[in-house]
């Protein structure tokens, strides 16, 4: 069964120019995330301005700079009224440090470590070896990598975790698991919407003082709480709904089953296992999910992403026998697996 995202197929290219411009779209993308980097956005959010006074603000040359800004224009991101730029209405709510909706972390680690990885995809597609650092045991030794890592996370979840909450409805199961949730900024969205669960978030330990940030800048203290440990080698804790999202990307088909069936095991009687990723079709030929599967290659030494038939599979081999499945955002699938 195909996956039901509905994310856009590819679009035709019919001429020389068009193949060209293709060719050429990284550089659209490299403009996005330098100006995320320098804080482009964040300079203009309360005083719009000329290039030259863009320029002071930012400290740099100022060469190719009002190029850079008209460019960031014609791309959206910035309005350009009276000879003074200003943010567009997304940049303006997507794209200021330190606001509710930014979405920056994630675009900063595409910039520091996918960018330079897809330069070297021939090499990855030669060798089958990722091609950034991938060894996580180094991030997570690292406070400031380790940051950065849990920046990139919290723009994943600051899109997915309202859509999640609306896609299904958590209020009823009481008490829910996040496995390899991070400092719990997904986990705080559902906790936020549904006053009467509590949770808890499943990850390294090295996550617990990010996460006990989080949830007393979130007021959410008393209703969350963190378990650290290795989802390979330690039980999971038990709860009525386990939640395994943008996860099983990051490891082999034969992980992948072995993670199913642990959360799946984890999950009460008559509770629900959710797990939801960038899932491909049985023929794919969706652009953005094709797209996270070769940076999977990238930056994993086995991972990719996967069809719903696979995890309809997992979850089946796991004891499974109601297994739905629904869209979730724009490229998103979600797997609902319901326990006797």
């Amino acid at each position: 069964m195909p996956s039901t995202s509905t994310a856009p197929a590819t679009s035709t290219l019919d001429t020389a120019e068009q193949i060209i411009r293709l060719g050429n779209r990284f550089s659209d993308a490299k403009a996005l995330l330098t100006a995320v980097d320098l804080d482009v956005f964040g300079v203009l959010r309360e005083n719009p301005g000329t290039a030259e006074e863009i320029r002071e603000r930012l400290d740099v040359a100022g060469r190719g700079l009002p190029d850079m800004l008209h460019l960031l224009t014609a791309l959206g991101l910035l309005d350009h009224i009276d000879g003074r730029f200003h943010n567009s209405p997304s940049a303006a709510k997507y794209l200021i440090r330190g606001t509710d909706d930014y979405i920056g972390g994630f675009l900063q680690r595409s910039n520091r470590n996918l960018y330079p990885a897809w330069g070297k995809l021939s090499e990855a597609l030669r060798t089958g070896r990722p091609q950034a650092v991938g060894n996580f045991d180094l991030v997570v030794a690292d406070p400031r990598l380790l940051r950065q890592f849990i920046g990139m996370m919290d723009g994943l979840t600051q899109v997915l975790g309202p859509q999640l909450v609306a896609a299904y409805d958590f209020a009823p199961h009481g008490t829910v698991l996040d496995v390899g949730g991070c400092r719990g900024n997904l986990l705080s969205k559902v906790l936020g919407a549904n006053p009467g669960l509590t949770g808890t978030v499943f990850d390294l330990p090295q996550m617990e003082p990010f996460f006990d940030e989080l949830m007393t800048e979130t007021g959410l203290t008393g209703r969350a709480a963190f378990h650290g440990g290795n989802f390979f080698e330690d039980p999971l804790p038990r709860a009525n709904l386990v939640n395994l999202g943008h996860v099983l990307h990051d490891w082999d088909p034969v992980q992948r089953k072995e993670l199913v069936a642990k959360a799946y095991a984890a999950v009460n009687p008559g509770g629900t296992l959710l797990i939801y990723d960038r899932m491909l079709d049985d023929e794919p030929e969706h652009v953005e999910n094709l797209v996270i599967s070769l940076d999977m290659l990238l930056v994993t030494d086995g991972g990719s992403e996967y069809t719903v038939t696979e995890v309809k599979e997992h979850a089946a081999a796991a004891g499974c026998r109601d297994i739905t499945e629904q869209p979730l955002g724009a490229y998103d699938t979600l797997v609902i697996c319901r326990k006797p």
